[in-house]
């Protein structure tokens, strides 16, 4: 058993509660959050273009994977085009827009090949067209150019009127479908939810009653996510000393790991998707500027634009 931790200065709950209902994660996440749409695009950035090597690979039903496919075209990420050895038949490529979530392909990249288990079916090594070299994707500030993890971040909250206006809380209690030992499939199996939990202790909420509460979650269905996410290395929980009765859960390396993947998401969805501004507002401690990710080459320190990556596959 982990040793016991106690808490001071507690978050103010009503305004967690109003930044993450409104914030553009948790909007972004209800349209692009299912797993399966984030293996679509990371199978699209690795080239695949057929239904049917999307449909091997991934071991997703085929009304499943139409119905993805047919939101990506609805969203504009993905178009059709046609084969020109077969006219009749059509392709689904990466649209503009859809380049501009290659951040956080990047992202899914580093953090499956660190604790997922599907790093033998990604791309074992990336190469920066750019600088000659092979690299490692590295989240930086877009100010200042510096390296950036959470801990060089505080963060402010401020709700989103027309987001929050929009918000209803969701009522479906999705399966717990975390990181499984399937071989299919192409990156993080984390869901929603899971995601949401993890930003939620991100801000300050570690007892099962503030994530409960800040989330709108049931207690059951929290009950089970937060004993998975422990299971599997995604939350560490400790006796609180303040009560014996109740744990505190904090974050683990892995899900440390998720914060890039959170913050693009956040900022994709904010500028190019909802066009709102974000309730979860990041300052970079180093410059004083407001935290804007993008992910760079870690020897040539440049911007990565999906052209000028290549990669190999086992």
């Amino acid at each position: 058993m982990a040793p016991a931790i106690a808490l001071n200065t507690p978050p103010d709950m009503e305004l967690m509660r109003l930044a993450l209902r409104s914030s553009t994660l948790n909007h972004g996440l209800r349209v692009r959050g299912d797993r399966w749409t984030a293996e679509i695009l990371m199978g699209s950035f690795m080239g695949l273009r057929k239904f049917e090597d999307w449909n091997s690979l991934l071991g997703i039903s085929r009304a499943t994977l139409t119905k993805r496919l047919n939101q990506l075209l609805a969203m504009g990420l993905l178009q059709q085009r046609p084969y020109q050895e077969r006219p009749k038949r059509h392709g689904y490529h990466l649209t503009q827009a859809g380049l501009k979530l290659y951040d956080q392909v990047l992202t899914i990249w580093v953090w499956e090949k660190r604790w997922g288990s599907h790093a033998d079916v990604l791309p074992s090594q990336l190469f920066h067209k750019a600088c000659g070299h092979a690299f490692v994707p590295v989240l930086a500030c877009s100010s200042c150019n510096a390296k950036t993890g959470m801990n060089d971040l505080h963060f402010t909250l401020k709700p989103v009127a027309a987001l929050l206006d929009d918000s209803t809380e969701s009522t479906r209690s999705a399966r717990v479908e975390m990181l499984q030992n399937s071989r299919k499939g192409l990156g993080m199996r984390v869901d929603r939810w899971t995601l949401l939990i993890v930003t939620a202790v991100v801000l300050g909420c570690h007892h099962f009653d503030q994530i409960g509460h800040v989330l709108g979650i049931a207690s059951s269905v929290l009950a089970r996510r937060l004993s998975a996410m422990v299971d599997e290395g995604l939350l560490l929980a400790q006796p609180d000393l303040t009560d014996a009765r109740r744990f505190i859960y904090r974050l683990t390396p892995a899900s440390r790991d998720l914060f890039g993947y959170l913050v693009c998401f956040s900022t994709w969805a904010s500028r190019d998707f909802l066009h709102q501004p974000s309730s979860i507002r990041p300052v970079h401690k180093d410059c004083g500027k407001a935290f804007v990710p993008h992910v760079i080459c870690s020897v040539c320190h440049e911007p990565l634009l999906p052209w000028q990556v290549s990669f190999h596959v086992h």
